[in-house]
């Protein structure tokens, strides 16, 4: 009977899905109905990392990580996980092929935000690398449903996009990042002298991954195209309502799209995609 675990195990994906993320829910929402599960999964997943490092204050952060590293592998060894989260990702691996190294580049980037990090160049665009690009990378085995030529010919605008994601989330949580965590981000940026003229240099290096990344969600399978667009234009919403809010209010405030919008952009997406517009 161990469908009826499995069915379970990704329902409560769904739900942490649900309960963390109205935009990402929507967006799953708008994919073809069979692939639904795998990027619930994907997200459960790397939503449990996200919440160790983040919100787990009064417990040993660096004891969790390394227990969820362990049992992430074992996981994928024996092909289950008492863990209802662990054991739908570990099937959606297998499924999908999801290649080892994209989940410990992602378990890396977690693991640096267990310090105090002073973040050069180098040093961003690795953790971009872990926590977002390679997630796109999963997402978008899940898409091609293994199928490795495709994978390759998409991988850099999947890349793209992943990095254009979070540095609009960079901004949008500078607040908390900033005062609550003690993080910085932004490579030879002073928080304490955050100016227009930087955060306008941060906007257009997100501006030209945007461009780059829309050119590879026309090319996605039609199983994805309209979910993962409408992805793109909340975060392009989010991103205009940042360029439009001042340095001063953006390190102080944390800047939201209201449900809304968020609706209002899913019957937009959706007419675009029907009349052929995407």
């Amino acid at each position: 009977m161990k469908h009826l675990f499995d069915e379970l195990s990704f329902r409560v994906s769904k739900e942490t899905t649900k309960k963390y993320s109205t935009s990402f829910s929507l967006g799953i929402l708008a994919l073809n109905e069979e692939i639904r599960p795998a990027i619930y999964a994907i997200y459960g997943y790397v939503r449990l990392a996200d919440e160790i490092v983040d919100s787990f204050h009064d417990y040993d952060k660096e004891q969790l990580m390394k227990r969820f590293r362990l049992q992430t592998k074992e996981a994928l060894e024996e092909r289950i996980s008492l863990n209802p989260i662990l054991n739908t990702f570990q099937h959606v691996v297998h499924e999908y092929q999801i290649d080892h190294e994209l989940i410990d580049t992602f378990l890396r980037s977690m693991e640096m935000d267990l310090q105090t990090i002073d973040y050069n160049s180098e040093l961003y665009d690795t953790y971009i690398l872990g926590s977002a690009e390679v997630v796109g990378l999963m997402c978008l085995q899940v898409f091609v449903k293994g199928d490795k030529s495709e994978y390759e010919r998409l991988k850099p605008y999947a890349m793209r996009l992943g990095s254009a994601f979070q540095k609009v989330n960079f901004l949008r949580d500078l607040k908390d990042d900033f005062h609550i965590l003690g993080r910085t981000y932004f490579p030879n940026v002073d928080l304490n002298a955050f100016t227009c003229e930087v955060k306008t240099t941060i906007e257009a290096e997100i501006k030209s991954e945007f461009d780059v990344a829309l050119t590879g969600i026309k090319m996605l399978p039609t199983s994805s195209k309209y979910g993962v667009y409408l992805a793109y234009r909340y975060y392009i919403s989010l991103f205009n309502k940042i360029k439009c809010t001042s340095a001063e209010k953006i390190i102080n405030q944390r800047i939201r799209i209201n449900n809304g919008k968020k609706l209002s952009l899913m019957m937009s997406c959706y007419f675009q995609y029907k009349l052929a517009m995407l």
